[in-house]
């Protein structure tokens, strides 16, 4: 049974805009260190963004500085992914994970490919 169920991919122009939504149950979302990650086939898994529990520090990897922006709905239990200024390289399969490790780098702790749990994905396709 899923934990985490993803939301919001789809096709935009590049220059565009998509906002991911991860639902998650409440005691994850209240306490999981969580991020998203993207995949395109024959590559590496890459994490993009991490929020650490509670909210207190935020990573982004340097090919998304600047244009996304990862946060947390309490009123909702979602990890959302704010994508701005999208381009062709964005495009890839975005997952949503979560892992109980603590910690204000927790996303550290775990390492890209370590996250306990993982959704289903969702598809963002990014067209020139």
């Amino acid at each position: 049974q899923l934990q985490l169920v993803e939301s919001g991919g789809g096709s935009v122009q590049a220059g565009g805009s998509l906002r991911l939504s991860c639902s998650a149950p409440v005691y994850i979302h209240a306490s999981y260190c969580m991020g998203w990650f993207r995949k395109t086939p024959g590559t590496e898994r890459e994490r993009v963004a991490a929020d650490s529990p509670g909210g207190t520090t935020t990573y982004y990897s340097d090919s998304v500085k600047g244009r996304f922006t990862i946060s947390r709905d309490s009123a909702k239990n979602t990890l959302d992914l704010q994508m701005n200024n999208l381009t062709p390289e964005d495009t890839a399969m975005y997952y949503c994970a979560a892992d109980p490790v603590s910690g204000r780098y927790c996303w550290q702790a775990v390492g890209p490919n370590g996250f306990d749990l993982w959704g289903q994905g969702t598809q963002v396709t990014v067209s020139s």
